[in-house]
């Protein structure tokens, strides 16, 4: 069984601090039998203040009790294991999710239908693992035998518990999958679930909050205005429009987004902000809101749609409402994904209420402040309608909508590998659509509702010196420049063809190499050539790999600890991560030397041949390409689905440390890098 090494070093030094084994729970088998159908009794006798596991835990948290059978054909499990008495509960806040654990006693039950005639013996073993709340035993085994015979009642009962450190082959186990390691902790009271919940909606309503400043979200808000502005209808109902535009927002967030998380997993949230499918769909309505606030149309409802509403006025605005708040919805997920990726994760895995108040917390933040546009568009009502300063700010959003547009048909193109949007074309639109902007921000340029500008106001002025400073900006980036301050917002490094930093890198790194006496016996970074690595790239010159199992051989090889990057191409957190923290000396000295770094894309779409095809242990499905084969793999190990997630491991494939997600303290990357090898380290003297 694999556990992380980290348990039973702690416990080793627990023990001798004991000075003897702590075998604080005993086991006792017992069995009945009524013809074909048996009982398994499993006792647990338990010592004062020390806790035994549930048999039902979700991932990522400590090792649960489970039953393992060494032959399973010689019998069908009847149902599930029954528990007397019903586990405790508490929220555990290390690993941030719901533990069950039994005190003084625990009784398990498993009900089973003999399939042989004649003696049956039935061999297995119990797993489990135990703590109190100063330390924890680290996961023993304790060997059972049941003999029964069909003509008549069992012969005999189970051998005495035994520890067991020796593997079980071709064992089957009932409600036992392969968890993170158990960390000592103190039993909480049975009220701070509640608590925790709390907590969780107050970061949700936080999370919310940010999102609104993401790309894909702030331009929606004068789209909003727009809407609300021109709906045509009298000031009550469309305040009443206003608020049930609100309403639906949380609606379909807390409601749609929690039953579709249910139906179809997590993966639907990486669907819709990798699929290039909706990301031209997002690129085509911020390119269609663009035109029109340039003049070049004006976008109204459809005629039919008008006449039913005449017919049906409120029944047709509040429609209209839900469908404004549904397509925000839409446009916004390919940036709040990652964020409410996490929520779903949950919702997924079997947790209802945790999920519904994250997401209510999160829709609440989220719909306030289009609700209070939407709610009073009147303030802006005493500005002036045309050719004046309102159309000027339509004008100016029309431009950043253009700019920002461009990101949904960047994530497509990376995903998909069409070559369309390279880092340097992409920032030759950017500067080419800024430097337009601070044009017509000096009156240089007019469109078609636009007054004559014939004097430059001070925050025409400032905004055109921020525009152009901007600009300046960028220039450096079509030389390779990292840009680390919108790294988030543009293609990566890897994509760029003309990268002067990195050709500078690469004949220093060159010289270095050649003019080191130790030249020849340098050791190679890398033990082979990555698989594709035609079309995936490491940011800054790192060398590492992108299938997991030949990155794992290779540190097996090199006797290096492995360092798993869980990225994806349309990864915002990624690309700033890359850029504000790898991009650092220390950082990058670390990962060179010290890790073989293999990088997991989870929005890949590059088809796999079929003998690399995986079923999924989590949904059952099959995954066909290199995005949904990671994606998986990092769900169904480590429960979460959000990137980017960093994750440092030994040569058995155990943690080193906890993994690591977005973090943009320097210093505490460096830790969690340093932590990790001396933990290796450690492991390879003992």
């Amino acid at each position: 069984m694999k556990r992380v090494a980290v348990i039973l070093v702690f416990c080793f030094m627990a023990h001798h601090l004991l000075a003897q084994i702590a075998e604080p729970v005993k086991w006792s088998f017992e069995s009945t039998q009524n013809g074909q159908e048996a009982t398994l009794i499993f006792k647990a006798t338990i010592e004062k203040g020390w806790h035994l596991y549930d048999t039902d835990l979700e991932e990522g948290g400590p090792v649960k009790t489970s039953i393992h059978f060494a032959d399973s054909t010689l019998f069908d499990l009847v149902g599930k294991v029954q528990k007397e008495p019903l586990p405790t509960k508490y929220f555990d806040k290390i690993f941030n999710m719901n533990v069950g654990y039994f005190s003084n006693k625990a009784t398990l039950t498993q009900k089973i239908k003999l399939k042989r005639s004649g003696k049956v013996e039935i061999k297995g073993f119990v797993e489990y693992m135990s703590c109190n709340d100063e330390t924890c035993t680290p996961p023993s085994e304790a060997d059972f035998t049941f003999t029964f015979n069909n003509e008549g009642t069992p012969s005999s009962n189970a051998v005495p518990a035994t520890t067991s450190n020796s593997p079980k082959q071709d064992s089957i186990s009932v409600n036992s999958v392969d968890t993170a390691p158990a960390i000592p902790s103190n039993i909480p009271n049975q009220d701070q679930q509640s608590h925790s919940l709390a907590w969780f909606l107050f970061y949700s309503f936080l999370a919310g909050l940010a999102a609104i400043m993401t790309p894909c979200v702030f331009p929606m808000i004068p789209m909003t205005v727009s809407f609300f502005m021109n709906s045509g209808e009298s000031k009550l109902k469309a305040r009443l429009n206003a608020i049930f535009y609100g309403f639906s927002i949380v609606v379909i967030y807390t409601v749609i987004g929690t039953l579709v998380s249910v139906i179809f997993g997590p993966g639907i949230a990486n669907w819709l902000s990798t699929h290039w499918l909706p990301n031209l769909i997002f690129f085509a309505v911020f390119m269609l809101f663009a035109f029109s606030f340039f003049g070049m149309f004006e976008i109204v409802l459809p005629s039919w749609i008008v006449n039913k509403s005449d017919q049906q006025v409120d029944k047709g605005g509040l429609m209209g409402s839900f469908f404004m708040a549904l397509t925000l919805v839409l446009v916004s997920f390919s940036c709040t994904g990652p964020i409410v990726g996490t929520i779903l994760v949950q919702s997924a895995g079997g947790q209802v209420l945790k999920p519904i108040v994250g997401m209510f917390g999160f829709s609440m933040a989220f719909a306030l402040p289009f609700t209070l546009f939407a709610l009073f568009p009147g303030w802006l009502n005493n500005l002036p309608k045309s050719g004046g300063w309102l159309n000027s700010v339509k004008v100016v959003l029309g431009f950043l909508e253009l700019a920002l547009g461009l990101k949904f048909l960047s994530v497509a193109d990376q995903t998909y590998h069409w070559g369309i949007l390279d880092r340097e074309v992409y920032l030759a639109l950017w500067i080419v659509i800024f430097v337009l902007l601070g044009f017509y921000l000096l009156g240089k340029l007019k469109f078609v509702h636009d007054s004559d500008v014939k004097t430059v106001t001070v925050p025409r002025l400032l905004l055109a010196i921020v525009t152009f400073s901007f600009v300046v900006y960028l220039i450096p980036g079509m030389f390779g420049a990292p840009l680390k301050a919108i790294s988030g917002y543009i293609p990566p490094q890897a994509t760029h063809d003309f990268d002067l930093h990195q050709i500078i890198r690469d004949e220093v790194k060159l010289a270095s190499f050649n003019n080191s006496p130790t030249s020849a016996q340098n050791e190679e970074a890398l033990c082979e050539k990555p698989k594709f690595a035609d079309f995936l790239h490491l940011p800054h010159g790192l060398e590492g790999y992108f299938d997991y199992n030949q990155g794992m051989a290779c540190a097996k090889k090199l006797g290096k600890p492995v360092f798993i990057d869980f990225t994806g191409h349309g990864c915002v957190n990624c690309r700033e991560m890359e850029a504000n923290v790898w991009s650092d000396t220390r950082v990058l000295e670390r990962l060179r030397n010290n890790f073989v770094v293999i990088a997991l894309y989870v929005d890949d779409k590059t088809t796999l041949p079929q003998s690399e095809w995986v079923t999924s242990t989590y949904d059952g499905k099959v995954k066909k390409t290199l995005g949904k084969k990671y994606a998986d793999f990092q769900i169904s190990r480590y429960g979460v689905n959000a990137q980017p997630y960093y994750v440092l491991l030994d040569h058995k494939e155990q943690l080193l440390v906890q993994p690591k997600a977005y973090d943009l303290n320097v210093d505490n990357f460096i830790k969690f890098l340093d932590d990790a090898v001396a933990e290796f380290n450690k492991r390879k003297q003992s």
